[in-house]
């Protein structure tokens, strides 16, 4: 008679739940996502188009505001639909174009019909001065337990690029917050990319609190973190001495060995935070199968109940530039996730392909989420 024993028994042995076992033994932690496929039927889903015409208010005259590229877009499920607020760029701005931001919307998540004139833009406002004409960027949105929808976006101004905040009841018209980080000393900081912790409500992304405050994850070289009580106004964390604190680094050795940048909002579960974060190859140090700056995604988690501790990160990237719209573009060998909406059963991500036109993968989600 053979001697056998169940999973399950090897689990109880080793003194863990059955499904961290069988991550252990397949290497695919159970908090990560379901791998991301690809939609190569419809990709890319977005692209740019010289027939998009508005009058800028501070140029005083008509610029085909997505006439060079169109990518890096938020994602929110409104009313049964996909809602993407998308970057564009026009060709005549002197940093690579100016950005503003579009809006497109889907009844399937993979087919399209863009706005035909932008919603978010550098105005003659008070924020004119950190927004042009570099422009309005890389919008990440989530919504309030009030229904408010809550918009991080980055400004430019040729030299500095600032965190900023905006909000919004329809997705179309937006009021400008300025700056997330209002204390004097950050206000010259270079700060980008702000996700921040939801709970997954039905098709709603809304606003978590943690120990009675709100958290976000913000930066483009190390990731950083900042706290709030309104969604409004935001305090960066930093240790005793006054420094902000890191907490993701690039690997040497990895996909991500050169930076690190959040992707879309932070997702609580019950394992803990899931991050989809975006990264950079460092061709001498990095992954030596992928181009030096090659953008690739990763996850990590962090802990339910500090959001500051790293618990633990995929080794491999889910997502790397494979198709030959995410190899060249504006900028060669990018996939960059930023938008990312559960509808119709399975999660949507969209991400700006080489920084030209915008894709979208499909997964089913977490195991036990």
């Amino acid at each position: 008679m053979k001697n056998t024993i169940s999973l399950a028994s090897l689990a109880l042995l080793a003194g863990v739940g059955l499904s961290s076992f069988i991550s252990h033994l397949t290497d695919t932690p159970n908090w990560q996502f379901s791998p991301f496929t690809k939609v190569d039927a419809v990709n890319p889903v977005l692209t740019p188009s010289n027939k998009q015409v508005f009058t800028c208010p501070i140029l005083k005259k008509e610029v085909k505001w997505e006439e060079k590229d169109v990518f890096n877009p938020a994602a929110v499920v409104r009313e049964g639909k996909v809602y993407l607020v998308y970057r564009a760029e026009d060709k005549i701005g002197k940093f690579a174009g100016t950005s503003r931001l579009g809006l497109a919307i889907s009844s399937d998540g993979l087919h399209f019909k863009k706005e035909a004139k932008p919603i978010f833009y550098p105005e003659n406002d008070a924020q004119k001065s950190l927004e042009w004409e570099g422009g309005c960027e890389d919008p990440r949105i989530v919504e309030s337990a009030q229904g408010q929808y809550i918009m991080t976006y980055t400004s430019y101004d040729g030299k500095t690029a600032r965190l900023m905040l905006a909000t919004s009841k329809d997705l179309r018209k937006w009021t400008k917050h300025g700056l997330v980080f209002k204390a004097p000393k950050h206000h010259n900081t270079w700060s980008k990319s702000g996700a921040i912790v939801v709970d997954k409500v039905g098709d709603k992304m809304i606003a978590k609190k943690i120990n009675g405050k709100y958290w976000m994850y913000w930066g483009d070289t190390d990731l950083f973190m900042a706290t709030s009580t309104d969604l409004l106004n935001w305090t960066p964390v930093e240790d005793a001495k006054g420094q902000l604190v890191s907490v993701l680094k690039p690997r040497k050795g990895y996909f991500d060995s050169k930076l690190v940048e959040p992707g879309p909002y932070a997702l609580f579960t019950t394992r803990g935070i899931v991050l989809l974060y975006n990264s950079a190859n460092n061709g001498q140090t990095g992954d030596k199968s992928l181009p030096d700056m090659t953008y690739s995604a990763g996850q990590a988690l962090f802990d339910a109940s500090n959001p500051t501790a790293l618990k633990d990160r995929a080794k491999k990237y889910f997502m790397t530039p494979n198709k030959p719209y995410e190899i060249t573009g504006q900028v060669n060998n990018v996939c960059f996730v930023e938008g990312m909406a559960f509808f119709k059963n399975q999660w949507f991500l969209y991400y700006g392909t080489a920084d030209s036109k915008i894709a979208v993968a499909t997964s089913k989600g977490i195991s036990d989420f």
